[in-house]
């Protein structure tokens, strides 16, 4: 499978992993010292690295996309019936229910930051790269190095809260900054994004280019932060950076301008649910994916999509659903929320009843009788790993399923959200693609559209957040529940009670090492 080149290049010096400091990141090699970056092509390189850091932010760990739905009230922590309680620990929100697991996603702090090393790393050294001719190089290299930093540390904020904010290469040992200066790193780094990227359209973008970030990506991105940032905070603006008519003329720009649309057939953005006719990578719909290719090995290369496995049907495998660790089921309260004439229902989640398969119920946790069809583990029609056909050296690390961060269904919803004069013509777009011949318009309020939300992106890591910046108590709500699961075959109640999304402020673990590696100066975050 054709990928563009940037993710897959391996870049000495920047691949290097370090030992023994405070955040684990690249130490100052030829890569990142005053003699090597001079030339554009050096720049170029160095930016491989930064986009190679958040490919791998996920290679370990928990993944976002997975635990943003583990979180969430569509799915349950699944896995392994004699596996570990930690996806469990997540889904409850209760370290006690897996007390020896505190570093869930301590592999993916430390990468967050050998990441966010990278970012800073080209930023700093812009000003002495003799540029040349290459001059516009300069901002569209920085733009984009600063888009990637920008989306690094929203995950990280969104996760645990308060971090440690570096805007230079460091290793030092620092505390923990407000969520606001986090924010305004963000802002500013997408702002520049904005100003500086070249207005080209989706039609023309060279093909072997799609994938890279564009000046649409870094709009959307605005809008999503300061939709979110204002809801769960509770403000009227993005600290003080972007009004709300800013945000919304933001996406009102990537709409008017971008040359992205929606697939005209909702099944066809997932390769599990329509084979044969998948719209494929970098469709017109996409506006930002983090890309991966079958090329994983063990020996350090991650630029696999490592976290798909966990999401595959557990200890079965059938055409085309691969089998995998049986992760993240799918609670019935998702599949009852489709209408039956919605055909998002079939595109996003397997029933195994209504596709008749045979699920060996022994080895799975919380086992509802649903998984998750958008990304999910391949076979072909023998029963063969798509990714092992492909040449992947592992079906466990080799799959190449690209995760598709923003749609430009979501910037229609968002721009709708957020009181554009076209909200009732995004909102009807999104739904009539989904009920076709079926569709009726109803008012567009802000009830409607975070339910279909919820419908247009189950099982894409964005209905927690969507959850969280409704309030804390709307999350808590709607994640509390008692149900019936099997576990290993036998009837369990599953319970997650409100209380504990409540006390922890939606936010998670910091990882116990990374708070002893600190000597302390790292605070945990309430209720872990």
């Amino acid at each position: 499978m054709k990928k563009f080149t940037l993710y897959i290049v391996l870049v000495a010096g920047l691949l290097v992993s370090a030992c023994g400091d405070f955040l684990e990141v690249e130490p100052e090699t030829l890569a990142s010292g005053d003699t090597y970056y001079r030339t554009p092509e050096q720049a170029y390189r160095a930016l491989v690295g930064c986009y190679d850091g958040l490919q791998s932010v996920w290679a370990s760990g928990v993944s976002l996309p997975v635990a943003a739905e583990v979180l969430s009230d569509n799915t349950f922590g699944g896995t392994g019936a004699t596996d570990g309680w930690g996806y469990q620990a997540l889904d409850e929100f209760d370290r006690l229910r897996s007390p020896s697991d505190q570093n869930l996603f301590d592999q993916n702090w430390i990468a967050y930051y050998k990441a966010v090393y990278r970012c800073n790393v080209l930023i700093g050294k812009m000003d002495q790269i003799e540029w040349g001719t290459d001059g516009d190089l300069r901002p569209q290299y920085e733009s984009e190095a600063r888009f990637l930093r920008a989306y690094l540390y929203f995950d990280m904020v969104r996760l645990w809260g308060n971090i440690p904010l570096l805007t230079e290469p460091s290793t030092e040992n620092v505390s923990q900054s407000p969520a606001d200066d986090v924010y305004r790193v963000i802002a500013e780094d997408l702002k520049y994004a904005v100003d500086n990227m070249p207005d080209v359209a989706y039609s023309a973008q060279p093909v072997a280019e799609r994938g890279r970030i564009t000046k649409w990506a870094a709009e959307a991105l605005l809008g999503r932060v300061y939709l979110y940032y204002t809801g769960y905070y509770g403000k009227t603006d993005l600290v003080g950076l972007v009004t709300k008519a800013q945000a919304l003329e933001y996406l009102e720009d990537c709409i008017a301008k971008s040359g992205h649309a929606l697939v005209d057939d909702f099944t066809k953005l997932w390769p599990a649910a329509s084979v044969t006719a998948y719209a494929g990578e970098d469709n017109i719909e996409t506006v930002f994916a983090i890309k991966y290719t079958y090329t994983s090995n063990y020996s350090g290369d991650t630029d696999g999509n490592h976290w798909l496995v966990l999401l595959g049907i557990r200890d079965k495998f059938s055409y085309p659903y691969g089998n995998g660790w049986g992760g993240s089921t799918v609670t019935k309260a998702l599949w009852d929320a489709y209408s039956e004439t919605d055909t998002r229902r079939a595109a996003s989640i397997i029933s195994v009843v209504d596709e008749e398969i045979s699920v060996p119920t022994e080895g799975q946790r919380e086992y509802t009788g649903y998984y998750g069809k958008k990304y999910i583990p391949m076979v072909d029609e023998d029963g063969k790993s798509i990714a092992v056909v492909n040449g992947a050296t592992d079906f466990m690390i080799g799959q190449f399923q690209d995760y598709v961060s923003i749609r430009y269904a979501d910037v229609l919803l968002m721009a709708a959200e957020l009181g554009s004069g076209n909200a009732q013509a995004y909102f009807d777009d999104v739904r009539e693609r989904a009920y076709r011949e079926n569709f009726a318009s109803i008012p567009v309020t802000q009830a409607a559209l975070m339910e279909e939300r919820r419908l247009e992106f189950a099982l894409e890591g964005i209905r927690y957040w969507d959850l969280l910046r409704q309030g804390i108590e709307v999350a808590a709500n709607a994640i509390n529940t008692t149900v019936t699961v099997q576990n290993g075959g036998v009837d369990t109640q599953k319970q997650i009670a409100a209380d504990n999304v409540r006390q922890t402020m939606g936010l998670q673990q910091i990882p116990y090492t990374q708070i002893t590696l600190s000597n302390n100066v790292l605070k945990q975050n309430n209720g872990w």
